[in-house]
């Protein structure tokens, strides 16, 4: 906690007591993130590169993707790595909600390490089995979920609150914590299917990561809170810390994975990113507004249940392909122009997501 040393020197550099505010960390977690992720992309993309490390390819997709064929993946590796350190430097580790996500982030992670490894390495197309995958996934959420729900010291923890109405809420009890598993699961996963073309998953990622910023520092702040009619939530505004070392992360790897990408971020990276923004959400409170600036991946995520659900009942596919983003790949749209207009759509639901602030 780089932050302490130096703010422990206010009293001899008044200067440094700047390192005391959420605020200016969150702006420098963002700068270090992005320049980590900078620094270190080329040599671990070089060296994944060199053990082989590469995507393989369906040749039953859109033929353009053929020629990706080789590209290094596991790239997330570059976007955790860059967190952890900016965390190292500019985040509290003595809050308890940035451990939790810190664990969150790692052990999706790991899963997603864990099957990468298999489908690379091994040479297992199939990856981890989905017994295994998903029981891994639930194992974390729920002790996530059980964490949150014996907190002592938060009133609200079993509580569902509304977007777009002033305290309007549910307290769902015990139900809170297989909700919680469904919200941390759902996101994981829904990211992943996402994560299908160049940077269109990083940067959805990014815009979330900005939205959440803007509403867990409002949640975490009682004058912001109490003015916009949201629920006061102490110790979650270090949080916002961990959203600019995302948004940081994700814009330096975005650097190498914006079209025609260098690397693929990977499970490793997909299911890390979504574990995150998942746990987030289920911390702060924003469950149903992150369906809301998570809009894409709900799209993404729902196209493919769509299609599997209309293909085994009736036998024909709704969509040319899933998930749809590969759709209108097929329809003719170039990949560039899927990337930049469901990115489009990503920032408008961002905005939308942040005006059920004032709505309130």
């Amino acid at each position: 906690m780089l932050y302490k040393a130096l703010y422990g020197l206010h009293d001899l550099y008044s200067p440094l007591n700047v390192f005391r505010y959420i605020t200016f960390r969150t702006a420098l977690a963002v700068i270090t993130g992005m320049l980590i992720s900078l620094v270190i992309g080329p040599a671990i993309i070089r060296r994944l590169r060199e053990i082989s490390i590469t995507q393989q390819i369906r040749d039953d997709g859109p033929q353009t993707h053929l020629r990706k064929s080789g590209t290094p993946t596991m790239g997330g590796i570059i976007i955790i790595i860059s967190m952890l350190v900016t965390l190292l430097f500019w985040g509290d580790l003595s809050n308890r909600y940035m451990w939790i996500m810190i664990i969150s982030m790692l052990g999706y992670g790991g899963i997603g390490l864990l099957d990468d490894y298999l489908k690379v390495i091994r040479k297992n197309p199939k990856g981890l089995r989905a017994c295994y995958k998903f029981g891994a996934q639930i194992a974390i959420a729920l002790m996530i979920g059980l964490v949150l729900y014996s907190n002592p010291n938060d009133p609200h923890k079993s509580e569902l609150i509304v977007p777009f109405f002033k305290r309007w809420f549910f307290d769902i009890g015990w139900f809170y914590i297989p909700f919680s598993i469904l919200v941390i699961v759902g996101s994981s996963n829904a990211v992943n299917l996402t994560d299908g073309i160049d940077g269109l998953a990083i940067g959805l990622v990014g815009i979330a990561a900005l939205a959440n910023m803007l509403l867990v520092y409002i949640s975490g702040n009682a004058k912001f809170s109490q003015y916009l009619g949201v629920y006061f939530l102490p110790g979650t505004g270090e949080l916002t810390v961990f959203c600019g070392a995302l948004l940081g992360a994700a814009l330096g790897f975005l650097w190498f994975n914006a079209y025609p990408a260098d690397v693929f971020m990977g499970d490793v990276g997909s299911l890390s990113l979504g574990g995150s923004l998942g746990t987030l959400a289920v911390i702060t409170k924003h469950e149903i507004v992150l369906a809301v600036v998570g809009g894409i991946f709900v799209i993404e995520t729902f196209s493919v249940i769509a299609q599997v659900a209309s293909f085994r009942l009736t036998g024909k596919r709704i969509f040319r392909m899933a998930p749809i983003h590969h759709h209108f790949e097929l329809m003719g749209w170039p990949e560039s122009k899927v990337i930049v207009r469901f990115w489009i759509v990503g920032i408008m639901l961002a905005l939308l997501s942040l005006a059920t602030l004032k709505l309130r």
